[in-house]
């Protein structure tokens, strides 16, 4: 039997996951991490994209984050997002519009904040896209 650890991961509305994974790889900022039970002790931000759980079994399963905290502990694993998706839940018509709506904030360049405003909706809407295009290539192996 392989080992296992505990994840949680809540977003602001409601807790998204909670069980155990063999495996965990998440968009951490700097790049994408891969931990597995008795990691070492870890706290880093996330960046807008696909968690993905590999749960006993080989099962997966993915969860669109909008950035937040993980936290690593040698044998828990919790992610806070503001938002968190089962990816197969996510909305291709509204990330397709909300990615078209923040390139044209950008195009029209006013404040300072807008357009960093922008920049982080077309960072979240670009993620979200790469999320579903993912899930659909492994549904159709």
């Amino acid at each position: 039997m392989a080992m296992t650890m505990h994840v949680d991961i809540v977003s602001a509305e409601v807790e998204i996951y909670s069980g155990t994974a063999e495996v965990v790889v998440a968009p951490a900022i700097m790049g994408e991490v891969g931990i597995y039970p008795r990691h070492t002790q870890m706290l880093t931000a996330l960046k807008p994209g696909e968690v993905r759980i590999t749960k006993q079994g080989g099962e997966e399963e993915s969860i669109y984050v909008s950035g937040g905290i993980l936290e690593v502990q040698p044998h828990v694993v919790t992610i806070l997002s503001d938002t968190a998706v089962r990816a197969h839940d996510l909305d291709e018509a509204a990330a397709m519009e909300a990615k078209k709506e923040a390139e044209e904030a950008l195009r029209d360049r006013t404040g300072e904040m807008e357009i960093a405003e922008a920049q982080s909706r077309l960072a979240e809407a670009v993620a979200q896209l790469q999320t579903i295009q993912k899930i659909r290539k492994k549904t159709n192996r």
